[in-house]
């Protein structure tokens, strides 16, 4: 329960419109979401061997500094910053936009830039979200979740499918579809660092892992499937809030905005704990590169830091600011993210063939890297065919990996400061 109620998340309510649009047709959308399973199932049991074979923190730049070395590992520190984190925000604004664009007047982009605008003030003012709070949100998701299974088998077959010619194009790319899978399937990662807290070790994480991962593919599979009845692939394709149409259509307005609020509340709770865990990363990167030293300041009064919050709330909003000039703001940010992330991902699944003691990892590491190997392929492949249309998304998405190359001097200058015996002695 602990796995599902880390995985579980507002994507669901956003994504399966662009994986409709890229999967092309009902068989290809319903595997995808079984093969996505599949692969945080591989992922999680490759990132909980790891977790328990090196003792200690740090997550995937220990694991990225044991297999690849220390600029690697500072590489990865700062593709979190300058695009992991900060393009997540905007990504998950867009959710927050959409469906509070269905409850009040402003629009997406409006409501997507006062999400990140407003969590920002909110950390800022060394608010903190409750555990309990977390727990209250996740629950009323699955109860959404579950309710929208029930709408969307119970309203006739089609009943909201839209009329012929009023759909967008698709354009068929299953490996940027999975992109959009795993976005959903996100956090498998973090659940496999419970391997040090869970009774029996990693045998029993590994039983964790496959039933709380199953346990999700199952219910996105079946919130596809209310989706697909009510809407068909088409109308699913063409409406990006999705639950809060169907529930309109079987509960009337009142559900809608049920829907909708919870939606907004649970993009309102990742993006909080995006924007905390990402300005302390920040601030940390700060005290450790002698160049971005005015990241590292910290307000002792309230506890948080105030610099890295703010910059990190200006980046995130400027990344919206763009996704709002791109056809599609979610699908733009994605875009932006997911060549570095999955180039960093491959690197860590790749670990246990560098790593002595290591062995018995390569077995679900090797089917791991190379669905990852295929996502980066595959949205790099596709910024550059959007880039060639003056695309924006496609500019984004090569503009993400410029970024991770443009922060490699800083991590080189801070290698050979260390080897010269003049840099900090922390990692």
């Amino acid at each position: 329960m602990m796995v599902a109620g880390i995985v579980i998340g507002a994507g669901i309510f956003r994504a399966p419109a662009d994986v409709a649009r890229l999967a092309g047709d009902l068989p290809a959308f319903l595997g995808l979401w079984l093969l996505g399973g599949a692969i945080a199932i591989l992922g999680g049991v490759t990132y909980a061997g790891m977790a328990r074979s090196m003792a200690g923190i740090g997550g995937e730049y220990r694991f990225l500094a044991e297999g690849w070395g220390r600029v690697i590992a500072g590489l990865f520190v700062w593709a979190r910053m300058a695009v992991i984190q900060t393009g997540a925000l905007a990504t998950v604004a867009f959710v927050a936009g959409a469906y509070l664009a269905t409850l009040l007047p402003g629009g997406e982009l409006g409501w997507a830039l006062a999400s990140v605008a407003l969590v920002t003030l909110f950390n800022l003012a060394g608010l903190s979200v409750s555990a309990g709070t977390q727990r209250l949100v996740s629950l009323a998701i699955i109860l959404a979740l579950a309710a929208l299974v029930v709408a969307g088998l119970a309203l006739p077959s089609g009943s909201l499918a839209p009329a012929a010619g009023e759909t967008p194009a698709g354009d068929r790319n299953l490996g940027l579809a999975l992109v959009f899978v795993m976005l959903v399937y996100g956090g498998w990662n973090e659940a496999a660092y419970l391997s040090g807290e869970a009774r029996g070790g990693e045998r029993a994480l590994r039983r964790g892992l496959l039933g709380g991962i199953l346990l999700v593919a199952l219910l996105y599979v079946a919130v596809n499937l209310s989706y697909i009845a009510a809407l068909g692939l088409d109308g699913l394709t063409a409406t990006p809030a999705p639950a809060a149409r169907i529930a309109e259509a079987a509960f009337g307005p009142a559900g809608s905005a049920v829907v909708a609020l919870v939606v907004a509340l649970a993009a309102f709770s990742t993006l909080n704990v995006t924007t905390l865990t990402g300005a302390r990363a920040m601030c940390a990167l700060g005290r450790d590169l002698p160049a971005l030293a005015a990241l590292g300041r910290w307000d002792a009064a309230r506890a948080v830091p105030v610099v890295s919050l703010l910059v990190q709330g200006a980046v995130a909003l400027g990344l919206v600011g763009l996704g709002g000039l791109a056809r599609d703001g979610f699908e733009a940010m994605v875009a932006f993210t997911a060549p570095v992330f999955w180039l960093f991902l491959v690197l860590v699944a790749l670990v246990p063939f560098r790593v002595a003691g290591l062995g018995r990892l390569r077995l679900p590491a090797i089917p791991f890297a190379a669905a990852g190997l295929w996502m980066l392929w595959s949205s790099i492949g596709y910024a550059r065919v959007l880039a060639g249309q003056s695309e924006l998304a496609g500019w984004l998405g090569l503009g993400g990996l410029a970024l991770v190359v443009a922060g490699l001097p800083l991590v080189l200058k801070k290698a050979a400061a260390r080897s010269a015996g003049s840099g900090p002695a922390r990692p």
